[in-house]
């Protein structure tokens, strides 16, 4: 202890102005030197120290509060999101439904108008080949017709007298005449 006291009363140990020397007694310098610094920085720097934990705090806890706010907006999104999602699936999934229905009504209907146009057709072929064959028959009953109407002209002509024939040829076109109103 008289070393302690002696360091700081007696100046005579001390170096002068122009040298420079290190004194290696810890207990006799670091102790109070560290006592003097940490009781100057805890005199002066506790209000500093204070302010500067306070704000530091003020700061985390600000910043807790913005990412709570934030994280509630984003679930506020993420449930808004899924419920569009849900929906658009719902909507999906009846535009998939009426799609099919739709796709199968659509073929049905191909369906049954390629068959009524086929039956169309159909009608018209059978009605061609009906027309065809009445204008078969009815080409082939005027040449007939004419072929006995010349052979019987010729007949009539090589065997009958003037009066005769112009009897025969009266009656020939009467049974003409009549022939025709049928055929119309």
């Amino acid at each position: 202890m008289k070393n302690l006291t002696d360091s700081f009363v007696s100046l005579g140990h001390w170096p002068f102005a122009g040298s420079f020397g290190f004194n290696t007694d810890i207990l006799a310098t670091n102790p109070i030197n560290l006592s003097v610094v940490i009781g100057v920085l805890i005199f002066f720097g506790k209000g500093v120290l204070s302010d500067l934990l306070d704000n530091r705090k003020q700061r985390i806890l600000n910043t807790i509060r913005n990412s709570e706010e934030l994280r509630g907006g984003a679930i506020e999104q993420l449930e808004r999101a899924r419920a569009r999602l849900r929906k658009v699936e719902t909507e999906a999934d009846q535009f998939r439904v009426n799609g099919y229905s739709d796709i199968e009504r659509e073929k049905w209907n191909l369906i049954n108008s390629t068959y009524k146009t086929l039956e169309q057709f159909e009608n018209y072929k059978n009605e061609t080949i009906q027309f065809e064959q009445q204008r078969a028959i009815n080409q082939v009953r005027q040449g007939v017709f004419q072929q006995a109407f010349q052979g019987a002209l010729g007949t009539l002509n090589s065997s009958l007298n003037n009066e005769l024939h112009l009897r025969t040829i009266s009656a020939n076109i009467g049974m003409l005449g009549a022939m025709k109103e049928i055929t119309d």
